[in-house]
């Protein structure tokens, strides 16, 4: 029988290449529905491409034009939008598997829908974790649900652990997430004031969208892998380790307790975590090209601790500050990181400074342990207030 599928954020590069991997085994998977924010053009084409039951976006204005463009014609795609109509696809009855690809916090709401229904959660929204934290780990195990990771670091460590979770804890001594250290690896860290949005956003390796990009650049995309991994692994912070390995060819490791390391290896190509989440627990073709060692250039490793990679990448070692903090310090880091990202890339604030919006909104805010996810979206929206304020003085 065929997987029924829903894309939330289709239209994203883990949103097409989703659309991609499912469009090389039709006899395995159907797109039940999909939805974006505003990107009507991109939507509508895939409406075309791939005939889904549902297709949803964000707001009124895109919904009515995409409904408007998919009438005229003539295909027979239900246009909804909202971010209930996008919860509500999450949580559909007939959906076995949900790809959570939306960036960012509005995919928080719809995440913990698929939780509590009890779906196949494919994530490759980072936020549903460090924003939702022990609630989402609590929704999911309610729910019954089976959360697998898209982020190729933590797709590598699932697929490096032993089968058995229970053992985990005493068959683990940690994991180490490894980064390819984005565009300014080696440029000097005096400089960075420089940096502009056209030069964060080209990764030397990966392909991604905007802000994803400037948090490869800053290595925050880093600290929140650090967050995700606790919750998805369960391991002590202390037990979550970054080395920086240019190459993206070891995408992460974890080390035993007799020290034997385990590694996954792969090209830098999204659809290899994509395919192995849709199949899991068995394997199908991803499109992905196959390493070829005998043409690879030399596997290097740098420590992050280094006191240059220190001053390029500060905001890495928020991770561990928030994961020692109260419940919500990731959810305020988290807000205040997409605030930031957003300042720079409009001009608004230079690229050295969204380490320096993270850092005082985690001064500023105040908050007590949020026990429901109204009072996570409460402590997101004042935590984006004061980022925003600070940034605004910032840009001055």
């Amino acid at each position: 029988m065929k997987q029924s599928v829903v894309i939330l954020g289709s239209t994203g590069s883990i949103g097409v290449n989703t659309l991609d991997v499912m469009g090389m085994h039709p006899e395995l998977f159907r797109v039940f529905a999909l939805t974006a924010s505003t990107s009507v053009d991109a939507m509508f084409a895939q409406c075309v491409q791939y005939q889904p039951t549902f297709a949803v976006m964000a707001d009124a204005h895109s919904g009515l034009d995409l409904q408007q463009r998919c009438a005229a014609q003539g295909l027979a795609v239900q246009v909804l939008w909202g971010t209930k109509a996008i919860a509500d696809m999450a949580a559909h009855p007939e959906v076995d598997t949900v790809m959570a690809a939306i960036v960012g916090a509005a995919g928080l709401a719809p995440c913990m829908e698929a939780a509590r229904s009890g779906k196949r959660l494919l994530l490759a929204n980072k936020e549903a974790l460090v924003v939702g934290g022990h609630l989402f780990m609590e929704a999911v195990r309610a729910g019954g649900a089976t959360l697998l990771p898209i982020d190729s670091e933590h797709s590598a460590i699932f697929q490096s652990l032993p089968d058995d979770v229970q053992s985990w804890q005493s068959r683990v001594d940690k994991i180490i997430l490894t980064a390819s250290g984005g565009p300014f690896r080696t440029r000097d860290p005096q400089t960075l004031h420089m940096v502009t949005p056209q030069e964060a956003c080209a990764h030397p390796n990966w392909v991604m969208g905007r802000k994803i990009s400037v948090d490869s650049a800053t290595m925050m995309n880093k600290a929140l892998e650090v967050i995700e991994a606790k919750f998805l692994f369960g391991m002590e912070p202390r037990q979550i380790e970054v080395v920086i390995h240019p190459q993206s060819v070891i995408h992460s490791m974890v080390q035993f307790v007799d020290h034997s390391v385990v590694a996954q290896l792969g090209t830098p190509d999204m659809r290899g975590p994509i395919a192995y989440g849709l199949s899991w627990p068995a394997r199908i073709h991803s499109g992905a090209a196959a390493l070829d060692f005998t043409q690879m250039a030399a596997l290097t490793f740098e420590p992050f601790s280094s006191h240059d990679h220190m001053r390029r990448f500060p905001g890495l070692n928020l991770a561990w500050r928030v994961l020692e903090g109260p419940d919500g310090a990731p959810a305020v880091l988290n807000a205040a990181n997409e605030v930031a990202v957003d300042a720079f890339l409009n001009g608004k604030i230079r690229f050295d400074q969204i380490h320096q919006v993270n850092l005082e909104t985690l001064d500023a805010v105040q908050f007590t342990r949020p026990e429901s996810l109204d009072a996570l979206i409460d402590l997101d929206r004042q935590s984006r207030f004061t980022a925003q304020g600070i940034s605004r003085r910032l840009g001055r």
